[in-house]
């Protein structure tokens, strides 16, 4: 890892298959352990079902207001200040339960590559 500073650029977000939108803001070769992208889901939608192989996550919820789905656990309600932990392999999926977008960071360790996202749909 080198340092750096990675700006935030609204323009990079992109839709995504799992009906979720993406702006990655650290997810580097260079820095293998740890990827983060700040994940915008719309009001009333649920993300798809889907786990990352060999991949942990945490989502921090930034803001807006959710229902977290994992593996067996309970549904769980979430707002800003939130921390969901899920290990790798692990079903999830998430729903924007408010009016307005639920934003939060997910972080990947080691990074996120599209080879670790596996659909359950």
């Amino acid at each position: 890892m080198r340092s750096s500073v990675n700006k935030f650029n609204a323009l990079a977000e992109f839709a995504t298959a799992e009906r979720c939108f993406i702006t990655e803001l650290a997810n580097d070769e260079n820095d293998p352990e740890t990827s983060i992208a700040h994940v915008r889901v719309e009001p009333r939608v649920t993300t798809a079902w889907h786990k990352l192989r060999d991949t942990a996550e945490r989502y921090i919820v930034v803001s807006g207001q959710g229902r977290v789905e994992v593996d067996d656990l309970d549904p769980a309600l979430v707002t800003a200040g939130d921390v969901i932990c899920i290990p790798p392999d692990t079903p999830q999926r998430i729903t924007n339960t408010g009016t307005e977008d639920l934003i939060f960071f997910a972080v990947c360790s080691p990074r996120f590559t599209p080879a670790c996202y596996v659909s359950l749909e």
